[in-house]
């Protein structure tokens, strides 16, 4: 190691690698500054996750709350995760992304890989709007990924997407408002959209 990453080391910043990195060297990669789980690849480059909003935290921890509950009052196999990593079914070695919010069903889970995930969840800030919408497109791609939900931390409000029964998605989400119900018939769950908030402040 150079005298200059010895010193970054040293310092807790971040080592970059000088070339595109695969999935798997992704997973085996020590930035060096202990934030590994906030760190992302995109197109082979590993990107620093923007640290959440107050609200962020909050909105996250009690749908993951609400879920989680729902599954467990339904004697459910299915799990909750939260900012776990997922692998698209696109350029699927060169890119792990990790979104606010996992449910999969698979008995063998692993949260630093998240396999075949039914339903993923983003919070959408105005400070990573572009990269959480490049995200959903993504997710899309999983063949197991049947909803995906952008929840808003400005105001009450979500996108919900839901794939068809012939495995297409739609063109535009379902829009939803704080009286609105948040709907996902893959694992059964109903919640109205208001309650996803109740810590939040957001009238």
């Amino acid at each position: 190691m150079s005298a200059a990453l010895d010193l970054a080391h040293a310092l807790g910043t971040p080592r970059l690698p000088r070339r595109r990195m695969t999935v798997a060297e992704f997973m085996a990669w020590d930035p060096g500054d202990g934030t590994v789980e906030r760190w992302v690849l995109r197109d082979g480059e590993p990107q620093m996750m923007t640290p959440p909003s107050g609200k962020h935290g909050l909105i996250q921890a009690e749908l993951a709350r609400l879920l989680g509950n729902h599954l467990a009052e339904r004697g459910s196999r299915c799990v909750v995760a939260t900012n776990p990593g997922v692998i698209p079914h696109l350029r699927s070695r060169h890119n792990m992304l990790s979104p606010d919010i996992g449910v999969t069903c698979d008995p063998d889970v692993n949260v630093h890989e998240l396999t075949r995930p039914v339903v993923l969840i983003e919070l959408l800030s105005p400070s990573n709007e572009t990269e959480t919408r490049a995200n959903v497109w993504a997710f899309a791609t999983i063949p197991s990924v049947m909803e995906i939900v952008l929840i808003d931390c400005v105001h009450i409000g979500a996108e919900v997407l839901r794939r068809g029964p012939d495995g297409t998605w739609p063109d535009d989400p379902d829009l939803l408002g704080p009286e609105d119900e948040l709907r996902l018939p893959s694992i059964g769950f109903a919640a109205r959209l208001r309650d996803v908030y109740r810590t939040a402040g957001l009238g």
